[in-house]
């Protein structure tokens, strides 16, 4: 029943899907968190920045913003993010770029919602006894704003698992691009989609349960 699987390397597309996710969850939660701490920050001009790219980057689709990392950095400007040349690296390189560009936006809400738990008499006490906004913002509300939003931030990782799909529209050998491969060779359809839609859950069910745990684990209580 499974023996046309058989030369087409799923562990591997699947591998891919799964860097892609780490990488674009890491670059996206650094970048996320700088974009809130502006939107929350004293300066008009970063607050302006920060608002602008979270309002027009979550109203593009994300197929959009991945084909301009190819298109636009790529084959216009010759950006490759690194050394190299090969065309999968590259286009690896750009998809996780197009990835984080995207989903901090989602982080960078999420975030600033978490900050907006936190009291605001925590912050006012800790500038009276002499910490600066930096200080006050590291030391005091991102380590309660985090404790309060590891629900949401696992609802955008488990998005930006799902999401790593988009980047088969510039060749990453991801699953999505192997599931196309394999429909248009096999004549699988509802077998082929069903074993990447249980690819797909085994990836992200588990997720959303541990870091849904530790949500409830780590919540501040008020």
């Amino acid at each position: 029943m499974f023996d046309f699987l058989e030369g087409y390397d799923l562990l591997g597309a699947f591998w891919v899907t799964v860097q892609l996710t780490l990488l674009s969850a890491v670059g996206s939660l650094i970048w996320g968190t700088m974009l809130a701490a502006m939107r929350v920050g004293p300066v008009p001009l970063m607050r302006g920045f920060g608002a602008a790219y979270v309002n027009i980057v979550r109203n593009i689709p994300l197929t959009v913003i991945i084909l301009f990392t190819s298109l636009g950095l790529n084959q216009t400007l010759g950006i490759t993010l690194g050394g190299g040349d090969d065309f999968d690296t590259i286009n690896f390189r750009l998809a996780v770029l197009g990835l984080i560009l995207y989903t901090s936006a989602f982080v960078c809400e999420a975030i600033r919602a978490g900050i907006n738990t936190v009291p605001v008499g925590q912050a006012e006490a800790a500038r009276a006894v002499g910490l600066n906004f930096t200080q006050v913002l590291t030391l005091i509300v991102l380590p309660q704003a985090f404790r309060a939003v590891v629900g949401p931030l696992a609802n955008v990782l488990i998005a930006l698992t799902k999401n790593t799909t988009v980047a088969a529209a510039i060749g990453v050998a991801e699953a999505a691009l192997l599931m196309k491969e394999m429909i248009e060779n096999e004549a699988q359809l509802l077998l082929i989609a069903a074993i990447f839609a249980f690819g797909f859950v085994c990836l992200t069910l588990p997720t959303g349960l541990i870091l849904g745990w530790v949500g409830k684990k780590v919540a501040v209580k008020r």
